[in-house]
């Protein structure tokens, strides 16, 4: 599961663009999916325990 994830945030984060259609000057859509998977990172991992 967590292959699956990374490579759905690669896809995002690299390809975005042009598998979704945003329009992205300011980098903020970047920074919100990273920001995503980072926070999924920490709650998954509390989650964990």
């Amino acid at each position: 599961m967590a292959a699956l994830a990374l490579g759905m945030f690669v896809a995002l984060f690299a390809f975005g663009q042009d598998l979704v259609g945003y329009h992205d000057p300011d980098g903020t859509v970047k920074l919100a999916l990273l920001a995503t998977f980072v926070f999924g990172i920490i709650c998954g991992s509390k989650i964990g325990r």
